[in-house]
């Protein structure tokens, strides 16, 4: 799946949310065209025609067009004759039928990269309460396209020749071989927390990559995932309060998983039970 294709996902799926937790009937949205000042809407739910479908909302023009320039929502309560933007898209608007709009700007590192828009058939304002919602809905696209990225520069970091089978199968030394780890402890974080199968598939194969050629035979053991995300924090040197924080996940849920992975690897500490997680192929 291209970049782009994910965003588009997460903007159809913020617009669903959007729709759920507000009542509005009408909510369209779509990305930042790459190097372009205008937003493509891709995505519509709840609309009646197409007229929406494809338009291209230059930065500064119309409400979205606004909301891109000043980097912030905005809201009219009659479309059509409101005085505080401007009207190249009147005409897919009104063939729409629609009348209050807002639009939500989706900004990730100071820089806009999408728009989504709830809209009503009837002139009236649209409340805090709806404007909070939109901008939650928003604000779940930022994260999940900071998520995206920070993944795709931790696969481009592991991909070159930095596995285990790198250099006729010999471990990387000192610094190099520590960010390894640290990259393989990132990924598996990473992993949980991304909603599109195809990316989490490829994030967790990057990180069997980072692992082991040939496990030891007698070292082959049977790891929970989330076990060995905790032994993976572990041995970037993590504390359990670390892991907790990096994994979502709370202290003491840490420290069973810990002690799960512990009694399968047959190790007392944690160091004993990192060194047997890499004889037995599950970390690098």
């Amino acid at each position: 799946m291209t970049a782009d294709a994910s965003g588009a996902a997460e903007i159809r799926g913020a617009l669903v949310r959007l729709r759920r937790a507000t009542g509005l009937p009408v909510a369209f949205g779509g990305l930042v065209e790459p190097g372009r000042p205008r937003v493509r809407i891709s995505e519509l739910t709840g609309t009646a025609t197409l007229a929406l479908s494809a338009l291209a909302v230059v930065s500064g023009n119309g409400l979205g067009g606004k909301a891109v320039a000043l980097a912030r929502p905005c809201a009219v309560t009659d479309y059509s004759m409101s005085r505080q933007i401007s009207h190249e898209y009147d005409a897919a608007v009104a063939a729409e039928g629609l009348r209050s709009v807002l639009a939500v700007p989706v900004v990730v590192r100071r820089r806009v990269r999408g728009v989504l828009y709830g809209a009503l058939r009837t002139a009236q304002p649209l409340g805090d309460r709806t404007l909070s919602a939109a901008v939650a809905a928003a604000r779940d696209v930022e994260q999940a396209l900071v998520v995206r990225e920070e993944a795709r520069a931790l696969l481009a970091a592991a991909r070159p020749g930095t596995g285990a089978g790198a250099g006729a199968g010999e471990p990387a030394a000192g610094a190099a071989w520590e960010q390894v780890r640290e990259a393989h402890a990132a990924l598996r974080a990473l992993a949980p927390r991304i909603a599109d199968p195809a990316l989490r598939a490829e994030l967790l194969s990057a990180c069997g990559l980072l692992t082991a050629a040939t496990p030891e035979p007698a070292a082959a053991v049977r790891l929970a995932p989330r076990e060995v995300d905790v032994l993976a924090c572990v041995a970037a040197g993590a504390t359990n309060a670390g892991a907790a924080a990096r994994l979502g996940l709370s202290a003491e849920t840490v420290k069973a998983y810990l002690r799960s992975a512990m009694r399968k690897l047959g190790a007392h500490t944690r160091g004993e039970a990192v060194t047997a997680a890499r004889r037995a192929g599950v970390l690098p």
